[in-house]
């Protein structure tokens, strides 16, 4: 598994192929959400098993580190991709010089980031029909 900083317009078929199956189809996200302005301003990472791109990640540097559209698909789950995939993110932060980064969890997925060392802020909130927690980290 290789996991790299990618060009958003170079790549942007592979990331929303990913992002489509993962938040439209398995989790009704409805499309006009999920796909931004911010996409062309964020730092993307893609995931790669042999040329095959099997997740994706964001982190936007200009609004204070905020990570978001993490995403694997389904038949690559529980193989450690997604921590692969935050670890570059977090460099990513590093070499920004960001002290923290933060992102919004879907409630499901707290043990995978409270594992990375995420703390919650605040009160379960809803997005995109979701539950969702505000977490946050140092950048070390």
């Amino acid at each position: 598994m290789i996991v790299k900083e990618v060009d958003y317009q170079q790549y942007q078929v592979e990331i929303q192929r990913i992002r489509t199956e993962v938040f439209v189809i398995e989790q009704s996200v409805p499309e006009d959400i999920e796909y931004d302005d911010r996409d062309v301003l964020c730092h993307h990472v893609l995931a790669f098993d042999g040329d095959i791109a099997v997740a994706t990640g964001r982190i936007d540097t200009d609004q204070g580190g905020k990570i978001g559209r993490v995403s694997v698909l389904d038949g690559e789950r529980s193989h450690g991709i997604g921590e692969q995939v935050m670890q570059a993110l977090h460099r990513i932060a590093r070499r920004a010089g960001l002290n923290s980064v933060r992102l919004n969890a879907q409630v499901s997925a707290l043990p995978f980031y409270q594992a990375l060392g995420y703390q919650a802020e605040g009160a379960v909130f809803m997005e995109a029909g979701i539950p969702h927690q505000a977490m946050a980290r140092a950048i070390e």
